[in-house]
């Protein structure tokens, strides 16, 4: 077994925070913040492979599943909750589940991440199957909410994946598609929200997309599928019909998107039906 090392949990690289001034403070955070993208590209190989096994399930019909506990579980939940939104996609594709439930989205949840049992059963509470995917999220790599919960995965031939921010992790060792982010000793030793919970945050949005756009929720590099849940997002969907209809007129393409519901159902119709 390889020698696991929790870098995470390192003394932080800088002394004495609290005689620096403000500044100083907001210096240094930057310059540890610049390491996080440099770790996160070394990683690109691990997150490939996990894309693209997500890619696949998905395409057949299955879900994606974010199961982590604390800043790693919130993480998970904010990446799940902005698919539908953002790409169109239904409530229940991908799903994030945290330790000691929606109580902890806001407040801690004492020894939730510590019960190896649980997270297994919040997994089955979504009927989870061999034809989806989960993903655990554990900065540390050693949660056992986490750990366990993907140990039950894979006895029953579902696909798993992690995010960990340690080398060599526990959680890695029960992950078909590891995805280790080294990113160094955190500012405040110990205080994986901030690096750690920058990386996992970065992957996050890498794997939520480039699986998206795997399954036809973008054209050209427009969110045609986007939900019109503020004034914002309509305006931008209107300018999308008009650019992809070559229109002049903002009302009659705002009618258009109203009416179909999304940019992609208000081009298509036009398209097919010749005229706007």
């Amino acid at each position: 077994m390889q020698h696991f090392q929790k870098i995470t949990e390192q003394t932080s690289n800088y002394r004495h925070l609290e005689k620096m001034s403000i500044e100083e403070i907001l210096i240094n955070i930057n310059a540890e913040d610049k390491l996080v993208p440099l770790a996160v590209e070394k990683a690109i190989p691990q997150i490939e492979k996990l894309a693209s096994a997500i890619s696949d399930k998905m395409l057949a019909g299955g879900r994606l599943f974010y199961i982590g506990a604390g800043t790693s579980g919130r993480l998970g939940i904010l990446d799940a909750s902005e698919c539908p939104p953002t790409y169109g996609v239904p409530y229940g594709l991908v799903i994030g589940i945290i330790a000691g439930g929606e109580k902890a989205i806001t407040q801690a949840v004492e020894f939730a991440e510590d019960n190896k049992e649980e997270g297994w059963k919040d997994l089955e509470k979504h009927f989870v199957s061999d034809k989806d995917v989960v993903i655990g999220l554990a900065a540390s790599g050693t949660t056992p909410y986490v750990i366990g919960a993907l140990e039950e995965c894979q006895k029953r031939g579902i696909i798993t994946g992690s995010i960990s921010c340690n080398p060599h992790s526990p959680v890695s060792r029960v992950a078909d598609y590891p995805v280790e982010v080294v990113v160094g000793p955190e500012f405040v030793t110990g205080s994986t929200r901030m690096k750690s919970g920058t990386a996992q945050k970065l992957v996050l949005n890498m794997i939520s997309t480039s699986v998206m756009i795997q399954l036809g929720r973008v054209e050209d590099n427009k969110m045609v599928n986007m939900q019109l849940t503020n004034i914002k997002l309509v305006d931008r969907g209107v300018k999308m019909v008009m650019e992809k209809l070559q229109l002049n007129n903002y009302e009659t393409a705002k009618d258009l998107l109203v009416k179909h519901g999304s940019v992609k159902k208000a081009v298509e119709a036009v398209k097919q039906n010749g005229n706007a």
